[in-house]
Order: C-alpha cells, then sequence, then structure tokens
C-alpha cells in the first residue's frame, strides 16, 4: 500500500499525505511546500509516507 501512496505522492504530494495522516498538520505543511515547490511537497510528502 505504501508504493500507492509513494506514487500518489508524486503526482499529487498533499494527496499522499492526506491519505496517510489525514488532515493533521503534515497535510497543511505540505499544502504550504506543494505551493511554494512542487519538489519540496514531493520530498515533505515521500518522507512522511516513509517515516510511518
Amino acid at each position: 500500500m505504501d508504493i500507492i501512496r509513494i506514487i500518489i505522492a508524486i503526482l499529487l504530494p498533499p494527496l499522499g499525505v492526506f491519505l496517510q495522516v489525514g488532515l493533521g498538520k503534515h497535510f497543511w505543511i505540505n499544502i504550504i511546500l506543494t505551493l511554494l515547490g512542487y519538489i519540496p511537497g514531493i520530498v515533505h510528502a515521500v518522507w512522511v509516507i516513509a517515516k510511518k
């Protein structure tokens, strides 16, 4: 299941984080990072998914 979440995180980083942790602080941090730059959003999303 984590592989699917990582693929989703590469395509839509906030969705990948949402599927992992819900509407928590990491979701909102990822929204901000994705708005500031797509790559930081991807890195953060993969980190959140891999950490669990």
